[in-house]
């Protein structure tokens, strides 16, 4: 029962992954390995469950019916295993968490250290990104997302609310002046960041009670916030952050805040995590953990 177990598991996380080779990079496997234990799965059954004629496979009839089946049964067991937990006082187990790339490492990751030595039973495993955080595509127990889900699949909780801000450097404004007003921009160099397909380009603010963007521009930009914050660090144009990634290069005069009569875009981040009857002990005692080490407004 113990393979048929890890063996369904391991399906679960292949099609949750879309592709073989992404799914052994989560499994910290290689492709090959999970192909092998794949296709002995399927010579146990004596039904194929994945065509994998193509770069992102297709789920046969059989192969539907064992994702969904498997998953109902699989939620089951957690859902067990959770009401089992909830008797005993220490948590345990492991906890998939994903979050933005540069918060995620200079907030978060720290968190997590503090986190695991205070749970030395509970192990944590931290995938950062600057794409969007799927937590159930990626199979993940907590997503940290800046955007908030609509997905009614999912519970969102608040955690920080903060707003973004529009930054330069002394270096960059010595060389090329201070906007006062947001059209300003307009002549001045852009440090734009890309998410996922869609350049951020257009800058909201609120001028004269109406709220408008501006078509910004400039010659870099790049799907790494923490890229765009070095260059805007180094002096390489205008950048538009969020406070909480930026706060202590205000505090110690690295970046300059800039056009803050005409800022109103608040930005929040939530804690976002699948809905589940029973939450795990673990996944429970981590999300209140973040929720009370992470400060409040900015």
């Amino acid at each position: 029962m113990t393979d048929e177990l890890s063996d369904l598991r391991l399906f679960v996380r292949i099609v949750a992954a879309g592709n073989l080779s992404e799914a052994a990079r989560r499994l910290h496997s290689s492709p090959p390995s999970v192909s092998r234990r794949l296709t002995a799965m399927e010579e146990r059954l004596g039904a194929r469950l994945i065509d994998r004629g193509t770069r992102h496979f297709n789920l046969t009839e059989e192969g539907s019916l064992m994702y969904e089946r498997g998953m109902a049964i699989l939620s089951d067991l957690d859902d067990l295993e959770s009401q089992v937990s909830a008797s005993i006082a220490i948590p345990q187990g492991h906890i998939r968490v994903g979050a933005p790339m540069e918060i995620g490492r200079r907030h978060f990751a720290p968190l997590i250290a503090e986190f695991t030595q205070k749970y030395p039973q509970v192990s944590v495993e931290l995938t950062l990104t600057d794409g969007p955080v799927d937590v159930l595509g990626s199979d993940l127990d907590i997503g940290i997302l800046w955007n908030k889900p609509t997905d009614g699949s999912v519970v969102v909780r608040l955690l920080m609310a903060s707003r973004r801000v529009v930054c330069a450097s002394p270096k960059y404004l010595a060389a090329h002046g201070t906007p006062e007003k947001p059209d300003d921009l307009l002549s001045h160099k852009c440090i734009l960041l890309i998410f996922g397909r869609h350049i951020f380009d257009r800058w909201p603010f609120q001028e004269d009670g109406k709220r408008r963007k501006v078509q910004v521009h400039g010659a870099m930009c790049c799907d790494n916030a923490e890229v765009v914050h070095g260059w805007a660090l180094s002096g390489c144009g205008i950048a538009m952050r969020a406070l909480w990634d930026i706060k202590e290069d205000l505090a110690e005069g690295r970046l300059i805040e800039l056009l803050k009569p005409f800022s109103y875009d608040e930005i929040n981040l939530y804690i976002v995590y699948p809905t589940r009857s029973h939450l795990p002990p673990r996944v429970r005692v981590f999300i209140d953990f973040l929720v009370e080490r992470v400060n409040g407004p900015t």
